[in-house]
């Protein structure tokens, strides 16, 4: 979803009533309708989107289709020269909700992403992706996946199970790959190796098929 610069004549409310073609020049809160229909209401600086509390609708009908009713793609929190910047919250209808921390337009630092389906991401961002340290919790089966993030996959860190069950190593794909070990509920560790094959059978969704060697003895728990 993109926010283009506003250009040409546009619907500008100031809070003292005055109708406006335009933010040129402006300092104070307005509401603005711009011709793709979006909507904000906030703070102007200088014309320019800027300050805090500022609450931005994107026009969700005129790109998917829809009723003038149905709820909107919307931003509120800080803004820097027309830029989602600082923290805020934005609502992605049908995907999700992130609150966080924002730096030009994009996701970046800390913050939480929680999904329709009840899934839930927190940690770091960068440039609008998960990366860095964080932690993804999927709601339906309780486990989670705990470590290290870059452009959107986990590369390295633990896939956790609710028992305790727990793998450790690198991850592709947003899937084991490589060395890594495996430490099941009751305290047994065993080393080995993932390899990732890409599926001939299917186009889409799953198609990586995981391969475990194991390449060490199990190693026991001491005895309580």
């Amino acid at each position: 979803m993109a926010e283009e610069e506003q250009q040409g004549e546009y619907t500008l409310v100031t809070e003292s009533g005055e109708t406006l073609k335009k933010s040129y020049g402006y300092t104070g809160r307005a509401t603005a309708t711009y011709p793709n229909g979006d909507v904000y209401e906030g703070p102007f600086v200088n014309g320019q989107r800027h300050g805090d509390e500022g609450v931005y609708r994107y026009n969700n009908i005129k790109k998917e289709g829809g009723s003038e009713d149905q709820e909107k793609d919307n931003y509120r929190g800080q803004w820097v020269e027309n830029l989602k910047h600082g923290i805020g919250k934005m609502v992605y209808v049908g995907k999700g909700t992130y609150y966080g921390y924002w730096e030009n337009n994009l996701r970046n630092g800390e913050g939480v992403m929680t999904y329709v389906n009840q899934d839930v991401y927190s940690g770091n961002w960068k440039d609008g992706q998960k990366h860095g340290q964080g932690t993804y919790v999927f709601f339906e089966t309780g486990m989670k996946f705990v470590g290290k993030w870059s452009s959107g996959q986990i590369s390295q860190g633990e896939w956790k199970y609710p028992n305790g069950t727990m793998f450790t190593g690198k991850f592709d794909n947003n899937k084991p790959k490589g060395k890594g070990k495996w430490q099941f509920e009751n305290g047994n560790v065993v080393e080995g190796e993932y390899s990732q094959t890409k599926r001939a059978d299917v186009d889409v969704g799953d198609d990586i098929r995981l391969a475990w060697k194991t390449t060490s003895d199990i190693t026991k728990a001491p005895a309580e």
